[in-house]
């Protein structure tokens, strides 16, 4: 399968710098899978789109990643680290690092990041993302952890260059559980109420968790043969609870997101005969691509994907390539705003 096929021109302009505000005052594509656009609308309206027996998942993981930019010490020449999640095993204040510049820093070099006040040691490398593991020390005492969080900064992707006010601005309103390099951002457009809202609606609101990881940052590069792309794993888990919710969907299950949806397909996978989602938690690298029998999902709330992505390509699948492409059109004409700040995107039932 060729990456070609699921290209688009992204203009720089069109990608979103900032979130909105309020949350829900972004924009809202409907598209009915395999039928077309249907409707633009206001994100705040969607409870209006969802029915009493309806069941809406979102991903609760929370962003625990921290930016550091810094200098090797003894060296001159910036250095830049990407903390993902602590590494417990080698023991405390150690965490699993992306660095840059990588193939430079060996293990036993010494890091200085003074705008957040630690020191690092490299103690490890070789993982399966090129990493490295980073020991933590505060450079005038204090604690590691609290440095990281008032300190650190919030791990953007890297086509958002403005800095953000809030840190809070990027996690979700539900978001509880630490682990994850980016967030889900599909549920970036929630509010307190609207979810109020929609319970109101007789929709049942649960949660999966799902870190998101290190295949984030990994573009597709075979253009030849997509399916050779190899997903990095994924920690998740799908609940009890959450399950026998799925299992007694009467509507709908809505994913709100693709983390969200991987999740549930993933369990999926391995869910006795008669239901559609087995309660389990574990690693997941499932790589959806166009011609994947969905098992559990019906409907997808999900953002605008940068071209020749894994997210891209799991769109099409799930709301057929055709559809996915006047899908991005009609956004892109309309002015929609792209990637992790931009709009979003209804994928329904088409009746």
């Amino acid at each position: 399968m060729r990456l070609e096929p699921y290209d688009y021109e992204l203009p720089p302009e069109r990608i979103a710098q900032e979130p909105v505000y309020p949350r829900d005052s972004a924009r809202l594509l409907t598209v009915a899978r395999g039928g077309g656009v249907t409707g633009h609308r206001v994100f705040r309206g969607l409870p209006e789109l969802l029915a009493p027996g309806d069941v809406l998942v979102v991903n609760e993981t929370r962003v625990s990643a921290v930016r550091l930019l810094g200098t090797r010490e003894g060296l001159t020449g910036e250095v830049e680290a990407l903390l993902l999640r602590p590494a417990i095993e080698h023991g405390g204040e150690c965490y699993e690092a992306l660095v840059r510049p990588g193939r430079k820093i060996g293990e036993g070099e010494r890091l200085v990041f003074a705008e957040a006040g630690v020191r690092a040691e490299v103690i490890a490398r070789g993982l399966e993302s090129g990493g490295r593991i980073l020991r933590l020390t505060a450079i005038d005492g204090g604690d590691v952890t609290a440095l990281l969080e008032t300190r650190g900064r919030v791990p953007l992707p890297p086509y958002i260059t403005a800095p953000l006010s809030d840190r809070e601005r990027y996690q979700t309103v539900y978001a509880k559980s630490p682990g994850s390099a980016a967030a889900p951002t599909a549920g970036l457009h929630f509010t307190p109420e609207l979810l109020q809202q929609i319970r109101e609606r007789g929709v049942r609101v649960c949660t999966v968790r799902l870190d998101v990881g290190l295949g984030t940052f990994r573009p597709i590069k075979d253009t030849e043969d997509v399916t050779t792309h190899e997903m990095h794993a994924e920690t998740y888990c799908v609940s009890a609870e959450t399950a026998d919710a799925v299992n007694a969907c009467t509507g709908r299950v809505v994913a709100v997101g693709t983390t969200s949806l991987r999740s549930l397909e993933s369990a999926a996978l391995l869910a006795d005969a008669g239901k559609r989602v087995a309660a389990t938690e574990g690693e997941t690298r499932l790589f959806v691509l166009p011609g994947y029998k969905f098992r559990a999902v019906d409907a997808l709330v999900t953002n605008f994907h940068q071209p020749h992505s894994t997210l891209l390509l799991l769109v099409a699948a799930f709301v057929g390539a055709e559809t996915m492409r006047e899908a991005y059109r009609a956004a892109l004409e309309s002015e929609y705003r792209f990637l992790s700040f931009g709009d979003a995107m209804f994928a329904y039932p088409a009746s």
